[in-house]
């Protein structure tokens, strides 16, 4: 044990990932449901690695956190600017009241406890579960005109409030907003939920919460033509646009003539004979319906045994952006292809009929390699899987933020910047956004970018623990107790005003209500919790807009507290 702690001395940036390895290992224990979370692990364990009193160069924290706060404004940024514009103007006014909410209840929260700048920040940091203020905070404080000492106890403070006020910042606001929420929203939710889906193109009546099935299974199936329709030849033309008048578009994808060779591509003009056997691509529901119109199911394993192509595709098409999730099932330019699931952003958007597109959308796609080329073509840029990322593209992005950042104006002795982490947010959005509009270029794949995410915040953590494990006991002593009360308040009150705005000045429905507290509060647990408590995803169509504006202002607020209780 010796040797191995003389190791760690000589070279600390072991304890780094030791402190993650152990981090992770007890982020994901969890007690009825209940569990720290990778962040607040690292945390701890860094803590106590820290006990050992190692050294570690600032440089690496820096370093890391720049290389989070890139990947977090990147992720985020189609929706924060899709926001701006006049549909999502609304959302974009109640995530930013919402976020105002969290700065002030902290900030009266710590004027009432007498709370230091170190655990204002904290606590903002983990009440709110946006762990980015750390750093933020941090890069602030380390600009104030005050001697060095009262800088380092100050931000060897921030972990403390941070670590004392997440658990409750996550599962607590989950809580409120699943359990209680609905309550202070009026009577039968679950009911009105059901009701809107009908209004976006669901069915009322449907078990299946996402909507997904009861418009797009992907199903192939082999049916015998042996209708009375097929009396005389027909063409793959005349047959989809009669099954296109019975429900969702059919598609007719290979043909066995009832003497020749398989056809494995037909054309609008292929004939169609009684007794060929047809492989039809289409909803299931619709497609039993559709056997009157053709004939019986037949085994003909042959003829289904052919490859197919899942692909997402980003949508940059202004034809199609603006338009309904319908018009796109509806369309000719998707023959061939079943849409399985639509993302924007974090969150994965229930396939409704009526839901409209927007530029950045990412639609996962299924069917013959052919097809899915051709649509992919038209409705945007085809995101094949790769492990190439543009690291040009997001270093110049780090570059470019980290210097406008690092601006500073003063106004008296008070030092006005964003900061480089500021400005790395900032310039993440933008090439984010640039991307979205020019996706041939700047490419990182979601593999790098939740590696960015997830490694860059840990390790950024993990030295925030270990550089303030000596502190860390002592300052738990002094304001655990008051830390964790003012914490409760710091998170639920912010989500109370929320519910109250949606209710009676924006007039939001509840679900769009609840998610948008989700999304402006950047918590995906409590969007996942809505969904079960709900049993809907209908929450997932205002969390997208919130959660973009909710995580660049609340990351913003980490100088702005700093600046308060200065």
């Amino acid at each position: 044990m010796d040797w191995i702690i003389k190791t760690m001395k000589d070279a600390p940036e072991l304890a780094i990932f030791l402190t993650l390895a152990l981090g992770f290992a007890i982020g994901k224990v969890k007690i009825k449901g209940i569990g720290l979370g990778s962040v607040t692990g690292v945390l701890l364990m860094g803590v106590l690695i820290g006990q050992l009193d190692l050294t570690i160069s600032p440089t690496v924290k820096s370093t890391f956190f720049l290389i989070f706060l890139f990947a977090v404004g990147y992720s985020v940024g189609p929706q924060f600017v899709q926001g701006l514009k006049k549909d999502g103007l609304p959302q974009i006014a109640f995530s930013a009241i919402v976020c105002i909410a969290c700065l002030l209840v902290a900030w009266v929260a710590s004027l009432i406890a007498g709370f230091d700048i170190g655990n204002s920040a904290g606590l903002l940091a983990g009440a709110n579960t946006i762990s980015a203020v750390i750093g933020v905070a941090t890069d602030t404080i380390n600009q104030l005109n005050i001697d060095a000492a009262q800088k380092t106890k100050m931000i060897n403070e921030i972990p403390v409030a941070y670590a004392v006020t997440y658990i409750f910042g996550t599962a607590g606001t989950a809580w409120f907003l699943a359990s209680i929420g609905p309550k202070l929203l009026g009577k039968n939710i679950i009911q009105k939920t059901k009701e809107y889906e009908a209004s976006l193109g669901g069915s009322i009546e449907s078990d299946d919460p996402s909507m997904e099935d009861a418009y797009d299974g992907t199903t192939f199936r082999a049916i015998i033509a042996e209708s009375d329709c097929f009396n005389q030849p027909q063409t793959v033309k005349s047959i989809e646009e009669m099954l296109v008048t019975k429900g969702w578009p059919v598609f007719i994808e290979r043909i066995r003539p009832l003497n020749g060779d398989i056809i494995q591509e037909p054309t609008p003009d292929t004939p169609i004979n009684r007794g060929d056997h047809l492989v039809l691509n289409g909803p299931i529901d619709t497609l039993i319906n559709d056997e009157s119109f053709i004939g019986k199911e037949v085994a003909d394993t042959e003829l289904l045994d052919f490859r197919v192509e899942s692909l997402k595709v980003i949508l940059t098409n202004k034809n199609i952006i603006g338009k309904s999730l319908q018009d796109m099932k509806t369309g000719k330019e998707r023959h061939g292809v079943v849409l399985r699931k639509l993302h924007r952003g974090k969150a994965t958007m229930p396939l409704l009929q009526n839901v409209v597109l927007q530029r950045g959308d990412v639609l996962e796609i299924e069917g013959r390699k052919s097809d899915v080329d051709r649509f992919a073509s038209f409705a945007g840029y085809p995101e094949r899987p790769t492990t190439v990322t543009d690291l040009l593209y997001v270093a110049l992005g780090i570059f470019l933020g980290g210097i406008i950042g690092s601006l500073t104006f003063r106004a008296g002795n008070i030092p006005l910047s964003l900061s480089a982490s500021g400005g790395v947010l900032i310039m993440g959005i933008i090439f984010g956004w640039a991307r979205s509009h020019r996706p041939t270029f700047g490419a990182v794949p979601e593999p790098a970018i939740w590696l960015m995410n997830n490694l860059g915040l840990n390790v950024f953590i993990a030295v925030v623990g270990i550089t303030a494990g000596a502190d860390f006991i002592a300052g738990l002593k002094a304001n655990g107790v008051s830390l964790f009360i003012a914490g409760i308040f710091v998170s639920i009150i912010p989500m109370f005003v929320g519910l109250m705005l949606g209710r009676f000045v924006f007039i939001f429905h509840p679900a769009i209500t609840l998610g948008a507290c989700a999304g402006a509060r950047t918590t995906t647990a409590a969007l996942g919790a809505l969904e079960d408590a709900l049993q809907s995803k209908v929450p997932a169509l205002s969390y997208t807009t919130t959660y973009a504006i909710g995580n660049t202002l609340l990351i913003i607020w980490g100088v702005v507290i700093v600046l308060l209780m200065s």
